[in-house]
């Protein structure tokens, strides 16, 4: 994860939102008697993206659906996703993708487009579904045998129930893969510590899709869900918990985790119809119905364009769309799925703490998630401290105006007046301000604490001295040189074990980072690799950053790291050993 610091950027412009719901249709081999079109569109000047939902409220689809509009002034299509989309004058047809062409009774299709006007952008008055004309309702008809009987279609309803914490009374997923990787080490350790690497290894991590393939690769996110329901037993569900991160221009701050996906290389519409589109269609297969699907949506995205505009590739994502775009079609995609929960990345406190950058990342991804099509209803809060090392809690600085030596401890060189410390005040101050913008009070945060114990013979006991800096670093159970540094923290233990309802509005304690997966490879030599990562300088332990990264001190990373995501097993000792609590 990317912590750079530079301050003081605007937020993007919000995004005008023009809303209606109309009508839809299906080919008469393959009709849909009745169903319902939720059309609306996000514009700028003369371009505009539409979000279109098709739901089918009558028989079930299965030969592939059509759906025809006319448009009322001048409006033309340009790049669309999840259908094939064709123009004649103002008629356009959006034909469904090879992947995607059943619609169950009840079942929902998302697509969508960018598109241009040169007059005024009204919405399309009517659709069709496969040559039938729909009103959002299911039409009465008739049926003779030997009586006459009006019979109605029934809307046996969506699979799964969409809960207030999906956390909440449930087990975690165990990944089987890394379970068997921390065995191994475990194995050859043995021992107390041996013991300690196996209650992590059968605790719940996230699994990342942080690439097309990983689609179906080795496991692959079917075979995970399978697992996944294996491990239910009786009543209790299972929550899974899936990062989805494969962005154009990912990381575009750094390069340790650089993706596959270029904005300048068709990557926005490869982002969606390669990879959001397929996740959301094995996500919402209602085989899984009974599963909690928590999807970690796209980690080190938005808050880029909140500070580092200044990098080429972040200046790319923001003036191209790709990042907001990606997210709400992610988000659009996701939220007609009953049992999955979305929440969206909003960093950590070491990076938006500053009022010149919360301001502005609040209102911008407040502006993103209100220009999708469930506009605040398609999240269900927000994570912090994704793949970071802040504490949730700085237990020996409770109070950052604590004036030492006739100053605020928030002025120390280590927080340069950032007054958030750690995650549980962070997060509880960014539940407050999203409530503040609209969001429902039912939103929770979650905080991952895989990485951000900071336990060991190392952690103080209390603060002491009668400067601020003493007093600080003294007292701190950060004990990283700068907290902008992110790659494989030396002195780092893993945290609080997943749980629910830790805090007032937070649903969850999660590990999202597997603990022993790398942040980045520490080889100078190493060139980008098939997924796109490649060696950054922040993960190099003898390289003294720039001002905005970590004020030119050392990285405090470890050496001999692989690249981002393999099992790095001397982090993961380490981590275990300075767990906090201890394991």
């Amino acid at each position: 994860m990317r912590p750079n610091l530079l301050r003081g950027l605007s937020a993007a412009a919000a995004l005008a939102v023009c809303a209606g719901t109309l009508l839809l249709a299906g080919s008469r081999a393959d009709a849909a008697p009745g169903c319902r079109v939720d059309y609306r569109t996000d514009q700028w000047n003369t371009g505009f993206t539409a979000s279109i939902t098709v739901t089918n409220l009558g028989e079930p689809i299965s030969g592939g659906w059509k759906l025809e509009w006319d448009f009322p002034g001048d409006q033309r299509v340009g790049d669309g996703w999840s259908a094939t989309y064709t123009q004649s004058g103002q008629h356009v047809t959006a034909a469904s993708p090879p992947w995607g062409g059943a619609l169950a009774t009840g079942g929902t299709a998302s697509t969508g487009f960018t598109g241009s006007h040169s007059g005024t952008n009204v919405a399309p008055a009517s659709f069709s579904l496969n040559g039938t004309t729909c009103t959002g309702t299911v039409p009465t008809t008739t049926t003779t045998t030997t009586t006459t009987t009006t019979t109605t279609p029934q809307n046996p309803g969506e699979p799964g129930e969409h809960v207030a914490n999906p956390y909440a009374g449930a087990r975690g997923y165990v990944n089987p893969d890394y379970q068997a990787q921390v065995e191994e080490l475990a194995d050859s350790t043995g021992g107390t510590l041996g013991a300690q690497m196996r209650t992590v290894g059968a605790t719940s991590t996230a699994v990342w899709m942080d690439r097309i393939g990983a689609i179906t690769a080795g496991r692959g996110l079917r075979g995970h869900l399978d697992a996944a329901l294996t491990q239910q037993t009786g009543a209790e569900p299972v929550v899974f918990t899936v990062v989805v991160y494969d962005l154009p221009n990912r990381d575009c701050a750094a390069l340790a985790s650089n993706g596959e996906l270029q904005v300048g290389q068709n990557g926005l519409a490869r982002y969606r119809t390669e990879y959001v589109d397929p996740i959301a269609e094995i996500l919402g297969d209602p085989k899984y119905r009974s599963l909690r699907i928590v999807a970690i949506v796209e980690p080190d995205s938005l808050p880029n364009l909140i500070t580092n505009t200044a990098k080429p590739k972040c200046a790319e994502a923001k003036s191209s769309g790709a990042y907001v775009q990606g997210v709400q079609h992610a988000l659009n995609r996701l939220e007609p799925i009953p049992n999955v929960y979305s929440y969206l990345d909003v960093a950590h406190s070491g990076w938006l703490g500053w009022d010149s950058n919360l301001g502005p990342a609040v209102d911008l991804i407040t502006s993103t998630v209100k220009g999708t099509t469930a506009g605040v209803n398609s999240v269900d809060g927000f994570i912090t401290n994704t793949a970071n090392y802040t504490p949730s809690e700085e237990t020996n600085l409770p109070d950052p105006t604590l004036n030492v030596g006739g100053q605020q401890i928030r002025s120390a060189a280590f927080y340069q007046w950032n007054p958030y410390f750690d995650e549980n005040d962070f997060g509880t101050v960014l539940y407050e301000r999203f409530v503040a913008a609209g969001f429902p009070s039912s939103i929770g945060m979650l905080t991952d604490t895989s990485r951000n114990g900071w336990g060991g013979a190392n952690r103080p006991g209390a603060a002491t001295g009668t400067t601020v800096d003493a007093h600080v670093n003294s007292g701190r159970v950060d004990r990283r040189l700068h907290r902008g540094n992110w790659c494989n923290q030396s002195g780092a233990g893993i945290g609080a074990r997943p749980q629910a309802d830790p805090l007032p509005h937070f649903d969850a304690y999660v590990w999202v980072k597997p603990p022993g997966e790398s942040d980045g490879t520490s080889e100078k030599t190493d060139g980008p690799n098939e997924e796109g990562k490649q060696h950054d300088p922040m993960c190099d332990p003898a390289f003294r950053g720039d001002e905005q990264a970590n004020g030119r001190n050392l990285t405090g990373a470890l050496d001999d790291a692989p690249h981002a995501g393999r099992w790095f097993p001397e982090q993961f000792r380490m981590l275990v050993q300075n767990a906090y609590p201890v394991l």
